[in-house]
């Protein structure tokens, strides 16, 4: 009988915690409704789920409502988002950012690599998530691996190709 209310504490902290989570995202609608996008309950569930699922995957774990809501206030004003994209983008960028924490040795700060993802989102990759991902958080990564700050990554082609060449003798 203790087993089972010991169980029982566990998922409605586990609810609760969620709910919190969910009802973060919902108040960002106050600021992204003006840019013509917002966020359903289910939708924000949604988007809590895919964050525990990139968080177990990649053997984090997170205190508090982690960093959705500041992806979302960060990349609400994006010339590349729609209500048509929204949630779509808002879930590639939830992968991406844990997956780059784990690339990024920790080593760039939350805020760091989501005003990084955000400048190469918009600029030179026009909004493509797979050149985001694929290019432009690759090489971050790899230079912040070799010691770059990423403000500097991107004025150091020259650097970046050494460093591929150096690889490639390997």
């Amino acid at each position: 009988m203790e087993g089972k209310s010991k169980n029982k504490l566990i998922f409605y902290n586990a609810s609760i915690i969620k709910q919190q989570a969910v009802n973060e995202i919902i108040k960002c609608n106050k600021i992204t409704k003006k840019f013509g996008l917002t966020l359903t309950n289910r939708q924000a569930a949604e988007l809590i789920e895919t964050r525990n699922y990139v968080l177990n995957a990649n053997g984090r774990i997170e205190f508090g409502g982690g960093v959705v809501d500041k992806i979302i206030k960060e990349f609400c004003d994006s010339p590349f988002i729609s209500m048509y994209n929204y949630t779509e983008v808002l879930h590639d960028l939830v992968e991406m950012f844990y997956e780059y924490k784990n690339e990024t040795l920790d080593l760039a700060s939350d805020e760091e690599l989501i005003k990084y993802m955000k400048k190469a989102f918009d600029g030179v990759c026009h909004g493509s998530i797979y050149l985001l991902s694929e290019r432009e958080l690759a090489k971050m990564a790899r230079n912040i691996r070799f010691g770059i700050h990423p403000d500097d990554s991107e004025d150091n082609d020259e650097v970046n190709e050494k460093m591929e060449d150096d690889f490639d003798e390997y």
